[in-house]
């Protein structure tokens, strides 16, 4: 009798995620994140990862130019990636289809850290601005103290964002407390 040792795919580990997220914070290329997960026995190719940028569930990569003449530039994907594929992973091994993946607090998080890194990109803009600017020191003040309650209040809005988005999440969730006559 010849028995099926087929093992099962090993999702990474959240120490291994902290581990690349610190070698790699610049960000990551398509074809290592592919390479990455298919070395654990996780199926995944460059169509599949490519399809999940389509549905908004990783987010979209940035062009970065190589060094030397008439090199190019690559696309370089945010680190958070890895943690973001490995979460689809997990839930469609829990029979999760991809459409309800879609539907889940996944794609709403992916909008909402759209939202924070061009927010962040926005105040270094307008302090590294104000840093350059010649004012009086007056009207230096009053721009400085109107930028800084501006990012308190951005970032007060991220956090409510993040909170109805995890709401949401929870709300559509199939093992909802509320679904199985419980409360929330």
């Amino acid at each position: 009798m010849i028995l099926n040792l087929k093992t099962k795919p090993v999702l990474l580990s959240a120490e291994e995620i902290e581990e690349i997220e610190r070698k790699r914070r610049l960000g990551i290329s398509s074809q290592e994140v592919v390479a990455l997960f298919q070395n654990r026995g996780i199926r995944l190719s460059e169509a599949t990862f490519r399809k999940y940028v389509q549905l908004g569930l990783v987010p979209t990569s940035r062009r970065v130019g190589r060094k030397g003449k008439h090199r190019g530039s690559c696309g370089v994907y945010p680190i958070s990636v890895v943690r973001r594929i490995n979460l689809i992973k997990s839930m469609m091994m829990e029979d999760m289809k991809l459409e309800e993946i879609r539907d889940s607090f996944l794609s709403v998080q992916n909008e909402i850290e759209k939202v924070q890194t061009i927010l962040d990109e926005l105040f270094l803009r307008l302090n590294d601005r104000l840093s350059r600017l010649r004012l009086e020191r007056e009207g230096a003040q009053h721009i400085s103290k109107a930028l800084v309650d501006a990012n308190k209040n951005a970032r007060t809005l991220m956090s409510r964002l993040e909170k109805i988005g995890t709401r949401l999440a929870i709300a559509s969730s199939p093992s909802n407390p509320e679904d199985q006559g419980g409360l929330p």
